[in-house]
């Protein structure tokens, strides 16, 4: 029997081979006790001796043979656990063998991720690259309307520059700044399309005219006359005019128009006989002109406040 269990054969009972390792256990948790005894044939009989007195105090009786093969098994550390030396395989290793408790957490951060991922190009990605693909067709679309309706070389020239700055720009997938220049085409376009007349304000209770002396020149006046746009459906529309006084740009429904005495004076006259004027169209923006054909001399000057 001790043979077979110093041998560690797998024929010896599981019984005895419990008590062998119960015996290793009780030697290391007395350290001190296997550091003194190990060493001499004598001092292992003590040992062994030692043993089955802490065993026979716990009212356990162990066999001679059990005894010897734990001294035999702790001797040859047959009981004992080595660590897996460290390194990346063992890492890894250990990294594989926790899989469960961060495996579920990863599986999550990517789907996550997938979904944010997903949502950014459907919600990003696809109408921006149909933004970029068809830029370059509305652009040249705009520009197309605005050579066929066109009655104005500043605007046809105007129109021309921004087409080719915005080429240069998609040219060099700068599309934002092209899509800006795209803006600035629609601009013209529209107000190309627009057409209206210039018709002095006749309403009760509302100036139809007014003059101004100037800082500069104390004994001269500047005459105005009070004008809004009109289009063909009787709308009043709201246009950029710049006030001669500030240097600024105001968008306004009403301004004043400088014109001559003469003129002033004339649609005065007409207004006072019977409180309506008459001839109240001072001009017109026809389709395909920028700016507005004046019936009447005027300077081009402006103010919008009186």
């Amino acid at each position: 029997m001790k043979q077979e269990l110093a041998a560690g054969s797998h024929d010896t009972p599981l019984e005895d081979l419990m008590v062998a390792m119960d015996v290793v256990d009780t030697i290391r948790h007395r350290q001190l006790i296997v550091d003194r005894e190990l060493d001499t044939q004598g001092r292992r009989e003590r040992l062994i001796e030692r043993l089955r007195d802490i065993y026979t105090a716990q009212g356990i009786e162990v066999s001679d043979a059990a005894l010897e093969a734990g001294v035999d098994a702790l001797e040859k550390e047959r009981f004992v656990y080595t660590p897996v030396a460290g390194g990346p395989s063992a890492t890894l290793a250990r990294f594989y063998v926790r899989r469960d408790r961060w495996f579920g957490p990863l599986l999550a951060v990517l789907g996550i991720a997938l979904l944010g991922a997903l949502i950014w190009y459907v919600a990003v990605q696809l109408p921006q690259n149909r933004f970029e693909a068809l830029l370059p067709q509305e652009i040249e679309t705009t520009h197309a309307r605005i050579l066929a309706v066109s009655d104005s070389e500043a605007a046809t020239s105007r129109a021309n520059e921004l087409f080719a700055q915005a080429e240069r720009l998609i040219d060099d997938s700068a599309f934002d700044a092209a899509d800006d220049v795209h803006d600035e085409l629609e601009i013209l376009l529209s107000e190309l399309e627009l057409a209206y007349e210039i018709r002095i304000v006749s309403r009760p209770g509302e100036y139809s005219g007014v003059w101004r002396v100037p800082d500069v020149n104390p004994d001269a006046r500047n005459y105005y006359l009070i004008v809004e746009a009109v289009d063909s459906s009787g709308r009043v529309l709201e246009r950029r005019v710049r006030n001669e006084e500030d240097g600024r740009f105001y968008e306004v429904r009403k301004w004043g128009v400088r014109v001559d005495e003469d003129t002033f004076e004339a649609v005065a006259a007409d207004k006072r006989d019977d409180g309506i004027i008459s001839d109240y169209v001072l001009g017109s923006k026809p389709a395909g002109k920028l700016e507005p054909e004046y019936r009447v001399p005027n300077v081009g000057a402006t103010i919008t406040q009186w």
